[in-house]
């Protein structure tokens, strides 16, 4: 059996579920380097995500805590996807990423993680980034510490 080493996962494993909200408590601590929120809109957020698919991998999250798309004002919606556009724009500039994958999980048996916040998620993708690592590994590789990226993204929003 092949053993690859990934310690730095034991965070993730030993992190206990929240009890309530993330997406409405870590704005409201004003901690946004230690929570890694990278701007904060009118009404939406962005914010980096903590166990990521890829390096940059960002999420824009309304500030008011909703379940479903089609209960966003037209305020929040267009708010939300200004923010969309522009974190393309900045990863594009910033990591010459060559593609997106974006979107969302609309409730639990369709993948979301935090079912009653919607949030979507903007993952930056290369070519041969999906080698075969996580194909036949079944493991991620991330090749940037999530604060090198929050240095370097915090200021160009």
């Amino acid at each position: 059996m092949e053993r690859i080493w990934a310690p730095w996962r034991i965070q993730y494993i030993r992190t206990q579920n929240p009890t309530g909200c993330i997406f409405c408590d870590k704005p409201k601590e004003n901690k946004d380097a230690e929570n890694f929120i990278l701007y904060r809109g009118s009404k939406n957020f962005v914010i980096m995500n903590t166990f990521p698919y890829n390096p940059g991998h960002l999420m824009v999250v309304p500030y008011r805590h909703i379940g479903k798309l089609e209960d966003m004002t037209p305020e929040e919606r267009n708010d939300h996807y200004e923010l969309v556009s522009r974190a393309l724009g900045i990863l594009r500039s910033d990591t010459g990423t060559e593609n997106f994958n974006i979107g969302m999980n609309l409730g639990r048996v369709a993948g979301a993680g935090i079912a009653d916040h919607i949030h979507t998620h903007i993952v930056p993708r290369w070519s041969g980034d999906n080698n075969f690592m996580p194909v036949i590994g079944e493991t991620r590789v991330i090749s940037e510490s999530m604060q090198d990226i929050f240095n370097r993204l915090k200021g160009k929003f």
